[in-house]
């Protein structure tokens, strides 16, 4: 969920569309019109390799049986999810696609679900290096981690161009270079307060709320796109996440993750710090963060 930055000081910014999210760059210094043009040709050729929404990506080729070269990213981003699924039994999972769309969240924006719930549908990733394949086809959906390894990519391009205070902002995954940052973050039952601050400081943060990508099912019911890929249902239990960690790759699967499993779940592996609201409006939070939770 987009939280509130609060930006100290002068900086320049633009902000613009990409792969369905608001996006906002700002910098101590300005950035040129070739350091942009680099942007966009990052976030491009990304969406060209794991976009599920499009016939012609990387993705849906390896989804009609192909074997594919999806580039360097590839291995990080798979390896995470990989360790993220057997660490949640499955309930996070990169075939989770499939239950997506059952529930309407697809390439169309009809946003019509089908009757029921469909779990995600058993499959394995074999890779060869960066080459990748499913078994059998299935189509990934890398969205839990993507958008986060994106920001990452965006933030190397500013970081190369001599951008050594930056900020990359893609509508809830934050890459803070230079000054630290506080970042207020949003209230799920209200976006006009927060529950609580926290500082960023050369590092990132990403959050994941029931109360974003959300529609209706009718009958009063409403659907939103954190599913338990082992029944195909919606979260119920926890309302929004937030994960500081060195980068946004992992803030991202982290902030994911803890909507399956407790942080203990994920400490032994991964150094993040952390906060969760329950849907009864609880919070807990780790106990170094840098900020505080509002009681």
């Amino acid at each position: 969920m987009p939280p509130e930055v609060l930006v100290p000081g002068t900086r320049t910014s633009t902000s613009f569309e990409a792969i369905g999210t608001r996006w906002t760059l700002t910098a101590a210094e300005p950035m040129t019109a070739a350091v942009l043009d680099r942007v966009d040709a990052a976030i491009a050729e990304y969406d060209a390799v794991w976009s599920r929404f499009r016939t012609d990506s990387a993705v849906a080729a390896v989804a009609r049986g192909e074997a594919v070269d999806l580039g360097p990213t590839a291995p990080p981003l798979l390896d995470l999810l990989a360790d993220l699924r057997e660490r949640t039994a499955g309930a996070m999972d990169p075939f989770v696609a499939a239950s997506l769309e059952h529930l309407g969240y697809g390439a169309s924006t009809a946003l019509r679900p089908a009757d029921g719930y469909l779990p995600a549908p058993r499959a394995e990733v074999v890779r060869e290096g960066t080459v990748v394949r499913t078994e059998p086809p299935r189509l990934l959906d890398v969205g839990s981690a993507g958008k986060g390894q994106l920001v990452d990519l965006v933030a190397d391009v500013l970081a190369d161009a001599g951008h050594a205070d930056a900020l990359v902002d893609a509508s809830g995954d934050l890459r803070v270079a230079g000054d630290p940052l506080r970042v207020a973050l949003e209230h799920s039952f209200d976006p006009e307060a927060a529950i609580g601050i926290v500082e960023v400081a050369d590092g990132a943060i990403a959050g994941s709320a029931v109360n974003r990508r959300d529609w209706s099912l009718g009958g009063g019911r409403r659907l939103h796109h954190v599913l338990d890929a082992r029944t195909g249902r919606p979260v119920e239990t926890i309302a929004a996440t937030w994960v500081l960690a060195d980068t946004a790759m992992l803030a991202d699967a982290l902030a994911t993750a803890l909507f399956f499993v407790g942080p203990d779940t994920l400490t032994d592996a991964y150094d993040f710090r952390w906060v969760r609201m329950r849907t009864d409006g609880v919070a807990d939070w780790s106990a170094d963060l840098p900020g505080e939770v509002f009681r």
